[in-house]
């Protein structure tokens, strides 16, 4: 089946239903595409709280500069500036669209401090409030008339004379597949997480709408830069949000020291993320860890401190690990987290591609550069998620309806054909995808190196030539999550290539791109992106993007 529509976005977490509801508001038909439910949208585990500077003794300019130290001086500092002054207006109207912002006792927005911040900036819903701002989202789309398809599944994009205008995807259901075509795209997919193994991701998290973006021709940026959260629970890799250590909580080693005083004496456990982590890496491996751990402790915050405002957490370490946090630290290392690349964008959202869009943890308009600060992500999505909604209506309004796209439906029906009929050989995609991700999380996690990438390509490479033998254990079309899994582990190879090849490219250190055979910054050579394309199915190609510099030049970070 065809359908039409003015925009489709695809992904419906915070960018995907902010981009949604601006595009509706321009006027345009538009749909969401989401292969689970929206509120079950990865945004529903962002728990710290958003950013922004709407405090009398905060300023937009100050937000800015603490998110351009941050990323190690390789944001777009034109596009941070967008970010930061633009920030204000949209805690305020997710505020009259309902969220319930904690308050403090004079009935006023509340903060709390947050990784990297000169100033407590950071709003919150108790440590749930990325479910807060997506349940108030869904609402407002569904108030739009947006039309949503849930679990959808997008195969390939749709593009006509070097435009995308369009996407094949399977109603998970039925297992029938259909061409929605439009006059734009919006790419808000998320991150790829679960290229690592563990994350702190959803399992869903595997980079669909980046490597369906970079099939297709559309420059990827910035994709050496993964970053690795401090503190992540022992064994299952949940997050513990940054939240508890913006409220006080301490960092220990197994000598009860509060390690961070070494590192960070300055900011301690609220120095940026990448610095965290690397300094209970090195804990860890200089033995003063436990069983590859530090220790989160929370004890000195109370009972009121943290069943108030950290409720999740403590629930987690109590189910996951039988410690409660009130009495005892909990044993925390870093894990994988977020994915400051994505597909190279402006700061309308717009790509190289005509007609594509892209916004949230999938886009790179490059505010988060080397190293994203906590609770800024949440802010990226809706100031960019606005925008590319804004920008991608005004577009569509602009391109001739479609009359074509029956021959490219019928042959991507023929390739998943040919996928569900593949016989079983002996590899599964369970296997590939562990296998995978702990190659990734070994060889180019927190600390890289030229033998690590070069062992993590070659493994890539044979992971390749292995997945074109993964059958679909499910023949049927019902509800075949094999099927999906398997063009899951499709698409998180293409990313994982691109990860390593970007490392490699980028010989020193800078944010969360930490290579010991080049263990300083050099900004001589490398104040600049590193941009990947992909090649006709060979070697991707490089090359390299100047970094905007407005008002801010480069200098040393220390916190």
């Amino acid at each position: 089946m065809i359908l039409d529509h003015d925009v489709v976005v695809l992904g419906a977490g915070l960018a995907g239903m902010r981009a949604a509801l601006e595009a509706a508001r321009a006027g345009v038909k538009v749909a969401v595409v989401s292969k689970v439910h929206p509120v079950r949208s990865h945004s529903g585990a962002a728990q710290g709280g958003i950013n922004a500077a709407i405090g009398k003794d905060d300023s937009w300019e100050i937000h800015a500069f603490d998110t351009i130290k941050g990323s190690d001086y390789l944001a777009d500092q034109d596009a941070v500036e967008i970010m930061a002054s633009e920030a204000p207006r949209d805690i305020i109207e997710l505020e009259h669209m309902g969220v319930t912002f904690f308050r403090d006792d004079q009935g006023k927005l509340g903060t709390r401090a947050f990784g990297g911040a000169s100033k407590a900036r950071t709003y919150f819903v108790g440590d749930i409030t990325g479910q807060a701002l997506l349940y108030t989202l869904y609402d407002q789309i569904l108030k739009a008339g947006v039309q949503i398809y849930e679990e959808w599944f997008a195969t390939a994009l749709y593009t006509v004379e070097g435009a995308c205008r369009g996407a094949v995807c399977i109603d998970m259901l039925s297992g029938e597949l259909h061409l929605l075509r439009a006059g734009a795209i919006i790419m808000a997919s998320g991150g790829c997480g679960r290229v690592y193994e563990p994350s702190t991701n959803a399992l869903i998290c595997t980079g669909d709408g980046i490597a369906l973006a970079y099939r297709v021709g559309a420059p990827l940026m910035d994709m050496e830069m993964v970053q690795y959260h401090p503190t992540t629970l022992k064994g299952s890799g949940f997050l513990m949000t940054e939240a508890a250590r913006g409220e006080g909580a301490y960092l220990l080693n197994a000598s009860g020291e509060r390690f961070m005083q070494r590192y960070a004496p300055k900011m301690m456990e609220l120095a940026s993320r990448d610095v965290v982590s690397r300094s209970e890496t090195i804990e860890i491996a200089e033995g003063r860890g436990v069983d590859d751990c530090v220790f989160l402790d929370l004890r000195h915050l109370g009972p009121e401190v943290v069943m108030r405002k950290l409720p999740q957490i403590h629930e987690m370490a109590l189910d996951f690990l039988g410690i409660d946090m009130l009495t005892t630290p909990v044993p925390v290392r870093p894990g994988m987290h977020y994915i400051m690349g994505g597909i190279k964008t402006d700061a309308t959202g717009a790509t190289a591609m005509p007609g594509m869009y892209a916004a949230g943890e999938c886009a790179c308009v490059s505010v988060h550069g080397g190293n994203r600060l906590g609770a800024n992500s949440l802010l990226d999505t809706l100031v960019f998620g606005r925008r590319s909604g804004a920008a991608s209506a005004n577009y569509a309004r602009q391109v001739q309806p479609l009359t074509s796209g029956e021959d490219f439906l019928r042959s991507e029906q023929v390739r998943i054909a040919a996928l569900l009929e593949r016989p079983y050989e002996g590899e599964t995609h369970a296997r590939l995808r562990l296998e995978l991700g702990t190659m990734m999380d070994r060889n180019v996690g927190v600390y890289r190196d030229e033998a690590g990438l070069q062992a993590a390509l070659q493994t890539i490479q044979q992971l390749k030539q292995r997945y074109q033998h993964v059958a679909v254990g499910d023949k049927s079309r019902v509800y075949n999550q094999a099927l999906t899994f398997v063009l899951e582990l499709g698409y998180m190879l293409d990313i994982a290539e691109t990860i390593v090849y970007s490392a490699l490219t980028r010989t020193e250190s800078r944010g969360a791109q930490s290579r010991t055979d080049f263990p300083k910054r050099n900004d001589a050579e490398w104040l600049k992106h590193v941009v990947i394309h992909s090649h006709d199915g060979q070697a991707p190609a490089i090359d390299f993007s100047p970094v905007s510099i407005t008002k801010w030049p480069p200098q040393e970070r220390t916190y």
